[in-house]
């Protein structure tokens, strides 16, 4: 369909992150449409959104259009917060995703109808479930460090980064765990669903 467009040439695909960051580094493009999922076993890339974050940071420039079937509102709402990526469902028309890569051209992320219900939900009191993402180990440490007593100041000082780093990383974290409040959050951390990540880091 993007290949009956005119003026537009498809230049490379890419079938896992590994092979997507090479392609990326060889090969020049404006715009990226990219599944969210992509198995890539023993790779480097932590997770979905490290691997968006990593490809953002590498080439600022680059338009990203993230197509996904995911329903989980806690993930996409973390990728929404980047401003830096266009989100469309898979159950969107091949129509809508040429609308999406338009509108990231004129630098303005475009939402599909489905994904911006999604986002329209308010999420459940307590821990939203299924994770799509389970926290890192530096949100974790920032959590239960939080959850300990210590200040944002204190947490910073302690891991020798900016408060605004600590800020993002509880922000995030909270965001993964589907709660809006720090009350919410101490709930998470009793309830034992933090230590249930273990296993994914």
């Amino acid at each position: 369909m993007l290949e009956t467009r005119s003026g537009v040439a498809i230049v490379g695909q890419a079938v896992n992150p590994t092979s997507l960051i090479k392609l990326l580094r060889r090969t020049p493009c404006d715009v990226l449409v990219t599944d969210l999922s992509m198995p890539d076993p023993g790779a480097a890339v932590e997770d979905e959104l490290n691997l968006i974050r990593q490809i953002h940071a590498e080439w600022p420039r680059l338009r990203i259009v993230v197509m996904s079937t995911t329903t989980n509102s806690a993930l996409l709402r973390v990728l929404a917060s980047e401003r830096a990526v266009s989100l469309l469902s898979k159950t969107e028309s091949m129509h809508e995703l040429w609308r999406a890569i338009e509108q990231h051209v004129s630098n303005e992320p475009y939402i599909g109808n489905s994904i911006a219900a999604l986002l329209a939900t308010p999420p459940e009191a307590g821990c939203e479930r299924p994770l799509a993402l389970p926290l890192s180990v530096m949100q974790k440490t920032v959590v239960r460090m939080f959850v300990d007593g210590h200040s944002i100041a204190e947490i910073a000082a302690t891991l020798g980064c900016h408060r605004r780093t600590v800020s993002r990383q509880k922000r995030e974290a909270m965001v993964k765990l589907g709660v809006t409040n720090d009350p919410g959050l101490f709930s998470c951390v009793r309830a034992g669903e933090i230590l249930k990540f273990e296993s994914h880091i």
